[in-house]
């Protein structure tokens, strides 16, 4: 099975979350799992010279032109094979791509991301139909690759285009749609008749999200419980009625973790290794990180930590009032690494003056600090309003970190609280979304902390889950196979 997945962020290329991760280590598993996997993605600034390290990009002597309305724009596709059976090619247009962000700069997006979507998209499409041999499924994801569904079933109606290949589109956040003036539309070259309530249209603007939804032979998305709750009128952000229609056709399969990066026993970002039956090296490097962090070192407190966007989204604000309330009894340490939100980020940085001896705030994006705060933390918490799938609270289970998390989206499918199953629990939930049920979770994280052989069960069924890409794989190789071969 040959498989174009395309996606506007790959790791370790270009990141700036999730769907980095997601996209580049479901194509690794897919090639793992012996299909061909062809990968497209932007050739963004700096990543000709980091591709060095491993040889440096092969110019694929096809340059290209495709029509953004009336006018035609040039590309260049530069080629990297990282493993056997995956290519990655790389878009390559300097006025697009060469740029200091990949969406934004200054917090302020780029206005010309339809465009620079939209050029993405036609060069991909370029690929599934002039490859010699050609993909039989297109895998897009996320509103930058929304409009192939769309390109792809123009193409097919309209263009001549024999053997198109089937569709699957994969919602990774349905809060980020792509929506722009309806003078869009005409950089597709699609006729406008093709603009209406079942494709693009959407509020009287064009919704690139949208199309794919509407459009893709098969949906997915990053959690079953996700894509329970993208179908009601809470999560839906406008768009539930049409996933309702579609829930015949939409699956939720839980995004991995890449256990070869997040390990604790061949870490470089750590300074003492350890794993499920050897925990010695954990309390090295919570001792090293309290150190580090200017907090006093201490095995008698439990640390409790958080990696995140300062975010309404993320629970930012009720992690902070939690905080506010329950610090005071000088009972544990808390560390913040992220960035956001200007008002929470001043607000995280007053907390750590107020707390000297208890709080620790980075603000920025740092990704060994990263690794060494999963390492070092007893307890991650993760109290957002809505995760489609979340990674952090899988990393925290495999470093013995226990999670704390409201019970929405991924976080909801990846957590075992002890209410649901004593045996097997590695976790603590919450439900309601106030800093009072999570202050009411931190309490209960203490009451563990305080009982050694409950906090080593909690640590040893969390460290011992298997969460890896290649069980998601089994799930969307099913999927493509009902999409090209089912009724």
């Amino acid at each position: 099975m040959h498989i174009l997945l395309a996606a506007s962020e790959l790791h370790p290329w270009s990141k700036t979350g999730g769907l980095a991760d997601a996209v580049a280590a479901l194509g690794q598993a897919l090639a793992r799992a012996g299909c061909r996997v062809t990968m497209v993605t932007p050739l963004y600034r700096g990543i000709r010279a980091r591709a060095e390290k491993l040889g440096g990009l092969v110019d694929a002597g096809w340059p290209f032109s495709v029509p953004l309305g009336a006018t035609l724009m040039d590309g260049r596709f530069w080629k990297l094979q990282p493993e056997p059976n995956l290519e990655i090619w790389f878009v390559e247009n300097d006025g697009y791509y060469d740029r200091a962000g990949i969406y934004n700069e200054a917090h302020l997006e780029y206005p010309d991301n339809a465009e620079r979507f939209l050029f993405l998209s036609k060069a991909a499409l370029l690929l599934a139909r002039h490859l010699p041999d050609p993909p039989e499924l297109i895998h897009a994801h996320d509103w930058q690759a929304g409009l192939i569904p769309l390109l792809v079933r123009h193409g097919s109606l309209q263009e001549g285009w024999v053997r198109a290949p089937k569709t699957i589109f994969t919602i990774h956040n349905l809060a980020y749609q792509g929506t722009f003036p309806l003078a869009t539309w005409a950089q597709t070259n699609v006729p406008p008749a093709w603009l209406h309530l079942d494709s693009a249209s959407h509020y009287n603007q064009v919704s690139f999200l949208k199309a794919g939804l509407t459009l893709a032979d098969a949906l997915s998305t990053v959690s079953p419980t996700y894509a329970r709750e993208i179908c009601t009128p809470e999560y839906g952000c406008g768009l539930d009625g049409l996933l309702r229609r579609r829930s015949h056709d939409l699956v939720g399969i839980l995004n991995g973790v890449d256990y070869g990066e997040w390990n604790t026993t061949r870490n470089p970002a750590l300074g003492a290794h350890f794993d499920a039956d050897h925990l010695a090296g954990k309390a090295l490097v919570k001792a090293a990180l309290q150190k580090e962090l200017g907090l006093p070192v201490r095995a008698d407190l439990p640390l409790f930590t958080n990696i995140t966007r300062l975010t309404d989204q993320k629970g930012a604000d009720l992690l902070l009032e939690a905080l506010i309330a329950e610090l005071p009894g000088g009972r544990f340490q808390f560390a913040l690494l992220g960035s956001g939100d200007a008002e929470l980020e001043a607000e995280y940085r007053q907390l750590a003056l107020d707390f000297p001896h208890q709080v620790a705030a980075r603000i920025g994006f740092d990704p060994a600090l990263a690794h060494r705060l999963e390492a070092a933390a007893d307890f991650y918490v993760m109290p957002s309003r809505f995760e489609p799938c979340g990674l952090n609270q899988m990393y925290s289970l495999r470093y013995g970190a226990v999670p704390i998390v409201r019970a929405t989206g991924g976080l909801q499918d990846s957590v075992v609280d002890p209410r649901e199953d004593l045996e097997l629990a590695n976790g603590i939930k919450f439900h309601e979304a106030s800093s009072t049920a999570l202050a009411a979770a931190l309490r209960k994280a203490l009451a563990l902390y305080a009982v050694p052989e409950g906090l080593a069960h909690f640590r040893a069924n969390g460290m011992t889950a298997d969460h890896s890409w290649d069980q998601a794989a089994i799930q969307y190789l099913a999927m493509y196979e009902d999409v090209l071969h089912g009724p």
